[in-house]
């Protein structure tokens, strides 16, 4: 094999960092490289891209599909038997209980070719409407908000470079140094620029070292505090009046709304001051230009959709959205949490982010589909309600690219209905805590084994390149759905609908994106690959001599996307999280990240360098809390909720809060964050509220449960291992 130097896109967060891959002479293995010709990162990696090939190992991720024999064992099988265990476990169950009783849970790391046959094949030879996806749980309540006041939902309405040219950044629960640390450069940039940078976080994160104002608010109170500066921007005269009357609509009901939270109510609510407060809005009107980014912090909340729109408010109020180098946008989490809801995961969407409920798009993705849009299926659960409905109504359950064992809130409850099913399959690179509960495991490539389409956070269409091939016993996702539509049916020749070819894929996409609000159609492979990506939307050229559309990398500036072009105001009002503190539960659990792992660290785990950096969980706790504990640094202390218990070493620090804990959720056993976190939901993005809920502290005596949590949240062990066998706990069967 030679020694050719594939340029391509890391493989884990949004930021879609280019690297170049160089594969051994042996096709062993492959080096990563930097890639300085691609924007966003210019070169500079984190921790995990640098050691990703790590996972590509044959000594960590799955070669064979596994079964499950009447011993309770998972045990190697051909293709053949697998793929024929997948399609009788899902047939008898529509069958026998009807297609909705079959159920398909995405991820947001899939590549858009994979999230776009994938919902075409839960509505096409499934006929279910039970589909949803993990990146529901990233940036629903972000999505929600913007659609309801711009019209249109991209990440970013512009591209990461304008950041260090603004006036200045309020940064809304986003720890961007740990979550995505090339990009803390832009912030960093626009401080030696002259600009100014506020965080809001209710822990001094690594990020918020970085501020120049940091507001440390109660977790699930960040709705009060962007309504208390609004306030505070009516009351001084810094609305812009203008900007308000020409291009919005609705002003009159959010400025009373606004004008309930006078800045003392707001300090009660929120631990933040009133100076503290009154420098926020100083520093943020001055300027002539200035941004609001929000991330999980003030989403992931039964209440995000008002907490996201109450930022937007402070945005347009000020003349902040629409114009150059000013606006709101979303820092998105996975990889192509974007991409994978624009073409076809989300419960209620279409290719093209259309709506499934409405005719028009039903008709046209229908047509290029070759079905009756009769015979589509209608918007179905989100994807915490998917999971709590397994074992009951949703008997059989097809999972790709996900590990909601880890994941999902209430994850104790969420892995006794997933234990519940008839029937599991799960297509993965790794044996995840997931796939382990799976009747069928299939084992599929990962990004340097394959072609596709990702969409980074700024709504960058991108190219991943195929460097290595993959090894043997190993197909695509695409050849999965491909073997299962042709032995389940959907059609004539259904296995035709679903190509094997990312680039075929990609071009049914195209048609059927066409005219949508994520219009690909003026994409193509060959684009992507000569221009580093293209800003959706991008529509197909009309006609000779029209020329190609370039793309769209700021939006908004002309008109916004609504029906007559202005934003829309939406009163919000402060209210309290679902679960308040109590006596019983008097502290506040918050979750997150740190940065040497991702998200549920299913591949991350196996990786050595990453588990030195961050071998397993932790309790954050301020040494005030600490104290009445008697817990010292490193001490196991147990956190318990209404719905469960998790132990780890504590990690005293005045970073946090006296009345809040943080863990972070990468881990599963003993430590698993999210076996405590609340699955209330957002009543508009159905967003389950892991950023809030309460809990009490509890001194572990012994220091065995901490280590164990170490031990079974850490280093996760090779997929070559012997067949993995039930326990006591026996999945229950039928």
């Amino acid at each position: 094999m030679q020694n050719t130097v594939t340029p391509t896109h890391c493989p884990y967060c949004a930021l879609q960092c280019g690297m170049n891959l160089t594969p051994a002479p042996d096709g062993s293995a492959v080096e990563v490289s930097e890639r300085t010709d691609f924007p966003v990162n210019r070169g500079a990696l984190c921790g995990k891209g640098r050691t990703a090939p790590a996972v590509l190992s044959s000594s960590v991720r799955l070669t064979s599909p596994l079964v499950r024999d009447a011993g309770g064992a998972l045990v190697p099988a051909s293709w053949e038997e697998a793929l024929g265990r997948v399609a009788e476990g899902l047939g008898r169950t529509r069958s026998e209980s009807g297609a909705d009783a079959v159920g398909v849970f995405g991820g947001g790391g899939l590549t858009n070719e994979k999230a776009y046959s994938l919902g075409k094949f839960a509505r096409v030879v499934l006929g279910t409407s039970q589909i949803d996806y993990n990146g529901r749980f990233c940036m629903s309540s972000a999505a929600a908000a913007g659609n309801t006041a711009f019209g249109l939902d991209r990440g970013l309405p512009f591209p990461l470079e304008d950041i260090p040219r603004t006036g200045c950044v309020i940064l809304v629960g986003s720890n961007p140094a740990e979550t995505m640390p090339p990009s803390l450069r832009y912030f960093t940039e626009l401080r030696e620029n002259g600009g100014t940078l506020i965080v809001v976080d209710p822990r001094r994160t690594k990020t918020a070292e970085h501020a120049d104002l940091h507001l440390a608010p109660r977790p699930g109170t960040d709705l009060a505090l962007a309504l208390g500066l609004l306030h505070l921007v009516v009351a001084e005269g810094r609305t812009d009046e203008a900007y308000v009357r020409e291009r919005t609509a609705g002003w009159e009901e959010t400025r009373a709304a606004a004008m309930a939270h006078w800045p003392e109510y707001v300090e009660r609510i929120t631990g933040v001051s009133v100076p503290q407060l009154r420098e926020a809005v100083r520093l943020f009107c001055e300027p002539e230009a200035a941004m609001v980014l929000t991330a999980r912090g003030p989403e992931q909340q039964s209440k995000g959709t008002d907490t996201v729109g109450a930022w937007i408010n402070l945005c347009l109020a000020t003349g902040r959205a629409g114009r150059p180098l000013s606006g709101y946008g979303c820092l998105t989490g996975q990889g192509n949490g974007q991409g994978g809801r624009e073409h076809g995961q989300k419960a209620d969407q279409l290719p093209g982010y259309r709506k499934l409920t409405d005719p028009a798009a039903r008709a046209h993705v229908a047509e290029v589909w070759g079905v009756d849009p009769e015979s589509l299926p209608g918007p179905g659960r989100s994807a915490y309600e998917l999971l709590d409905a397994l074992g009951t109504d949703i008997r059989a359950l097809l999972l790709m690219g996900s590990n909601p064992v880890v994941s999902a809130p209430r994850a104790g409850h969420v892995e006794e209905r997933i234990r519940s099913l008839d029937f599991l399959a799960v297509c993965d690179v790794v044996l995840s805590e997931t796939a382990a509960l799976a009747d069928v495991v299939l084992p599929v490539t990962q990004w340097a084994e394959e072609t596709g389409t990702t969409t980074s956070l700024e709504g960058r269409v991108l190219l991943r390149r195929r460097a290595i091939t993959p090894p043997d016993g190993v197909r695509s996702d695409l050849e999965v759905l491909h073997g299962l539509a042709a032995r389940l049916g959907g059609g004539r020749n259904p296995e035709k609908g679903f190509p094997t070819d990312p680039e075929e894929v990609f071009e049914e996409l195209r048609r059927a994106s066409a005219g949508g609000p994520a219009d690909y159609s003026g994409i193509t492979y060959r684009r992507l690959a000569e221009e580093n990506g293209v800003f959706w939307p991008c529509p197909a050229s009309d006609g000779p001599g029209a020329g190609v559309h370039p793309g769209t990398p700021r939006l908004f500036h002309d008109r916004f996307a609504t029906e007559d072009g202005r934003a829309r105001f939406v009163p919000v009002s402060h209210r309290p999280i679902a679960e308040e503190p109590d006596d019983e539960y008097p502290v506040l659990l918050t979750t997150g990240r740190v940065v040497a792992q991702y998200q549920s660290g299913a591949q991350t785990r196996r990786v050595d360098e990453l588990n030195a950096a961050a071998p397993g969980p932790f309790v954050e706790l301020h040494p005030r809390l600490a104290e009445r504990l008697g817990a010292a640094e490193g001490d196991p202390v147990a956190v318990v909720s209404r719905r469960g218990r998790a132990v780890a070493p504590a990690r005293i620090t005045t970073a946090i809060r006296p009345d809040t804990v943080f863990m972070p959720f990468h881990w599963a056993g003993e430590g698993r964050a999210n076996t405590l976190t609340n699955p209330a939901l957002d009543p508009t993005s159905r967003m389950p509220e892991f950023k809030a809920c309460a809990v009490r502290v509890e001194a572990v005596r012994s220091e065995r449960p901490a280590r164990a949590a170490v031990r079974a949240g850490g280093r996760v062990p090779s997929a070559a291992v012997p067949a993995l066998r039930w326990g006591t706990a026996d999945r229950p069967r039928g």
